[in-house]
């Protein structure tokens, strides 16, 4: 198992020696701190657990690559060790984030707080490192400020088993088909059945998010609800375009969907929501049904 893991403060290798050891239930002396640049020679290949540690420039002291062989029993996830080694090494660590965003990363307390983190990289040789922002205050970063990281959410991709299940069946529907008709079932960029199959999984991806309560963020960005609501109103609109049959795959797909739509929101008679999302008033406001119910509480009101 593999970890990455940067540290705040600068630790002594005796130091996280030990932190390792015990995050890992192993003795001391089977952990090896060494500096990738030394003398290879040196090195203790055979050790349980490895630890190459790399001063680095900026809010960040230490770089730490951790590898632990099979034989290690205890191998937590990679947050788990982050929380663990935060504690015992008494200093804050941050460990690289899932989603796509090379700035993407966590940053967990001595005490326990869990938080996102934008660490940003500087262009100088060594490169600087400054978290630039986090989502919850953290102690030992004053000048990070404190934000929701809307590209966090973005860059979240739920399963949609339902529009998965879309796209299957149109497939059937092109391999059955005679060569002719299956010009009418071209999904080629800009198509309608690709358009039809990308509206679909972003639509299912915020119903998804809705049932969740908005995890794993615990929240939503209103442009982003806006845009999945355009969504629906394009395969509203794209039916007209389609083969009869793909029509009625899609309707099938949808109508399961939106009554999970509608059993996940509340109505919004008043229209509160179009004028929020979009500033128009009552007059021009959309006239489909998805734009007149509203999720309880909105997600980007929740602190």
């Amino acid at each position: 198992m593999t970890y990455n893991l940067l540290t705040l403060d600068a630790i002594s290798p005796e130091a996280m020696a030990a932190a390792l050891a015990g995050c890992l239930g192993i003795a001391a002396g089977d952990v090896e701190v060494a500096d990738p640049d030394g003398d290879p020679d040196l090195r203790n290949w055979d050790a349980p657990v490895s630890c190459e540690h790399r001063a680095v420039n900026g809010d960040v002291a230490w770089s730490l690559d951790i590898y632990a062989q099979e034989e290690v029993a205890d191998q937590p996830l990679e947050r788990d060790l982050a929380a663990k080694f935060a504690k015992a090494a008494t200093t804050t660590v941050l460990f690289p984030a899932s989603e796509a965003p090379p700035s993407a990363y966590w940053a967990v307390t001595p005490e326990g707080l869990l938080t996102r983190a934008r660490l940003e990289l500087s262009d100088d040789e060594p490169p600087l490192y400054t978290v630039t922002a986090v989502e919850a205050p953290v102690p030992q970063l004053p000048k990070a400020t404190v934000t929701r990281f809307a590209e966090i959410v973005r860059e979240q991709r739920p399963d949609t088993p339902v529009a998965d299940a879309f796209a299957a069946s149109v497939e059937k529907v092109r391999q059955a088909a005679s060569a002719l008709a299956r010009l009418s079932l071209d999904d080629g960029t800009g198509s309608p059945i690709w358009s039809a199959k990308g509206n679909l999984v972003v639509w299912e991806r915020v119903i998804r998010q809705l049932e969740s309560e908005w995890a794993p963020s615990g929240w939503y960005p209103a442009d982003l609800y806006r845009e999945r609501l355009e969504a629906r109103d394009e395969l509203a609109g794209i039916g007209a375009r389609l083969p009869r049959d793909v029509t009625e795959l899609l309707n099938k797909a949808l109508e399961q969907l939106d009554r999970r739509f509608a059993a996940a929101t509340i109505e919004d008679p008043s229209g509160s929501l179009r004028r929020e999302l979009t500033g128009s008033s009552a007059e021009q406001a959309p006239a489909s049904w998805w734009w007149h119910r509203r999720p309880d509480p909105a997600p980007w009101e929740q602190t």
